[in-house]
């Protein structure tokens, strides 16, 4: 054998050597622990969505419940959230604008839709805050024929979902990394 091959196996070995120490330290972070100690999926139920405050029959209601319940499918999946160990109270603002314009109608054929959040993570038994963020979703939109008021309508029905689905999921994001994290 020649001395480039030897140095070869002999990095090859070396990168396997460690890579079969450290194969015991990985633990998939939704797995039940070993320990006894609940899992994330057990944590991430125990966090209590209580309604958006918004007024009652205006969009932004309807946007409240979409996050709401993507949260909610999120961190329960289909079961209901047990316990309530934690409360998250969520707030956010939309904003809406024409990004094209058609010059002849003077109608937009482009908008841009975005939510901006901001949620508090309310530990239950002490009554304080213990984690705080916001997150954003901004995403555009087209409009199919500037007349069709119905498909402007449904169009910007859609973008609302789809930027709730987009917080929520944020959200979700983080409530799993602060659990794991060992809150």
């Amino acid at each position: 054998m020649s001395l480039a091959r030897i140095r070869i196996l002999s990095r090859f070995l070396v990168v396997a050597a460690l890579a079969a120490l450290t194969a015991g330290c990985f633990q998939p972070m939704y797995a039940e622990r070993a320990d006894g100690t609940p899992g994330l999926r057990d944590k991430l139920m125990g966090v209590e969505l209580p309604p958006v405050d918004k007024p009652n029959s205006s969009r932004e209601a309807r946007i409240g419940v979409a996050i709401r319940n993507a949260l909610a499918f999120k961190l329960y999946g289909n079961a209901t959230g047990g316990p309530p160990t934690h409360r998250l109270v969520i707030k956010f603002s939309t904003s809406r604008y024409d990004l094209l314009t058609d010059p002849n109608t003077g109608l937009p054929t482009s908008e841009n839709y975005g939510i901006d959040a901001q949620y508090n993570l309310i530990d239950n038994a002490t009554n304080k805050s213990v984690m705080t963020g916001t997150t954003f979703s901004h995403l555009s939109f087209d409009i199919p024929g500037s007349y069709q008021r119905f498909s402007r309508e449904r169009a910007l029905r859609d973008a609302e979902d789809r930027a709730s689905q987009e917080v929520a999921e944020n959200i979700k994001t983080r409530l799993a990394s602060y659990f794991y994290s060992g809150a």
